[in-house]
């Protein structure tokens, strides 16, 4: 502003000097409105040039957010784009072109020039797909390498590895083939006392792992779930095979009549030994509550303990009785304990726990039923079903009830 009006200033005295007088008075009022003028316009210009930039100059906020981004991709198409990742923290967007570049950039993000389009990769994708199942294969877009990435693991046909390599040569440089040296299988999945397990129909809650002198692991249930031998228990929420019932007892069974003492009245021998768990030697109590098994032997009377199953926990209860002879459905249990933890059907196979560690196991027990009378449940819902839409919540055996379409024991 200084600036300005110094010129102006240098003007004026500089047109005093060369005009006539008389043209000066004639034109006085004139030449000053003009001079005016350019010092008016000076000082704009200087203003204008010193006062800070607006908001429309100032750099875009950063492309942080993957939705920002993927709308970002579907406004410019997928013949322009190929695609979004991260890179050191930032999203990238790839891009076919310098446009979609400037466009990605001013919208905060990070640009990368590619060959191949969100639509030719998407193309590549579909030809391998149709080539229809190749059993240990993997394959699908990779925007960070602008490529369609395929694995073959272990145990790929020679015929099949061809049709793979075949897709590939016609489209140079943009399949990349990894070769994994193992098999490509599920991951194996955890399976521990108070998980859900079926057989036959029923379902049931699995009561402890134990293992042998030689190290095969075994499961412990009830043996009035499944009476009998030679049937194939899974887990509830996944059908992964647990294993085989070998031994069972329900009053009578595979070694005869039970007496309590020389054999157990009311249990199930399961081999744990499918090929896709992995048998642990804790129980399950809720979500984030797992307990390693210490110990098993019989509790005491008056004794405090918790109980876990496939459909409830109750963490309060006593022992009230122990060693006693249980008459039910014809069959005549001995050496049975009795507790006052409420359970649910296809709960009382489940495990019983010291309620302090090290936490002591038993097995089976007769308990009160909930006192509070479950809310209704819709009917024709099968037993995987309830336990995904309102088990995972119910850890208390008053809170629900299992469905009697369930066909729990």
């Amino acid at each position: 502003m200084h600036y300005a009006a110094t010129v102006a200033g240098l003007a004026v005295r500089a047109i005093d000097s060369w005009v006539p007088r008389n043209f000066w008075r004639s034109r006085n009022e004139t030449c000053r409105k003009r001079l005016g003028q350019i010092a008016t316009a000076s000082l704009l210009v200087t203003v204008a040039a010193t006062m800070p930039a607006s908001a429309s100059s100032e750099s875009p906020e950063l492309l942080t957010s993957p939705t920002r981004a993927a709308t970002l991709v579907q406004q410019l198409g997928e013949d322009r784009t190929g695609g979004v990742y991260y890179k050191d923290g930032r999203l990238v967007v790839a891009v076919t072109d310098q446009a979609a570049a400037q466009t990605v950039r001013d919208a905060g993000g990070t640009a990368k020039l590619v060959t191949r389009s969100a639509s030719d990769l998407a193309s590549i994708h579909r030809q391998l797909d149709q080539l229809g199942n190749i059993p240990n294969t993997t394959w699908g877009v990779e925007a960070s390498t602008n490529q369609v990435g395929v694995e073959i693991f272990d145990g790929v046909a020679p015929a099949g590895q061809e049709r793979i390599e075949k897709v590939a040569a016609e489209h140079p440089g943009a399949i990349r083939i990894n070769r994994i040296g193992s098999k490509l299988k599920f991951k194996a999945t955890n399976f521990r006392g108070g998980n859900g397990m079926v057989s036959d129909g029923w379902l049931c809650s699995a009561g402890f792992n134990v293992k042998n002198r030689s190290g095969t692991v075994y499961t412990l249930t009830a043996g009035h779930c499944v009476p009998g031998t030679g049937n194939i228990w899974y887990l509830d929420y996944n059908s992964a095979k647990i294993g085989t019932q070998l031994v069972y007892s329900y009053g009578t069974g595979s070694s005869g009549y039970c007496d309590g003492v020389t054999r157990g009245c009311d249990y199930a021998v399961v081999t744990a030994d499918g090929p896709d768990i992995t048998p642990l030697g804790n129980v399950r109590f809720g979500p984030t509550d797992v307990r390693e098994v210490a110990n098993s032997r019989y509790p005491a009377e008056g004794e405090s303990i918790i109980r876990a199953g496939i459909n409830s926990v109750d963490t309060t209860g006593n022992v009230t009785r122990t060693n006693i002879t249980v008459n039910i459905e014809g069959k005549t249990l001995y050496s049975m304990m009795e507790a006052n933890n409420c359970a649910l059907p296809g709960d009382t196979e489940g495990p019983h726990s010291t309620e302090q560690p090290p936490w002591v196991f038993s097995l089976a027990a007769l308990t009160r039923p909930c006192a509070t009378p479950p809310p209704a449940v819709p009917t024709g819902t099968t037993s995987r079903k309830c336990r995904q839409c309102w088990m995972s919540a119910c850890f208390k055996c008053t809170d629900r009830a299992a469905p009697s379409s369930c066909q729990n024991r």
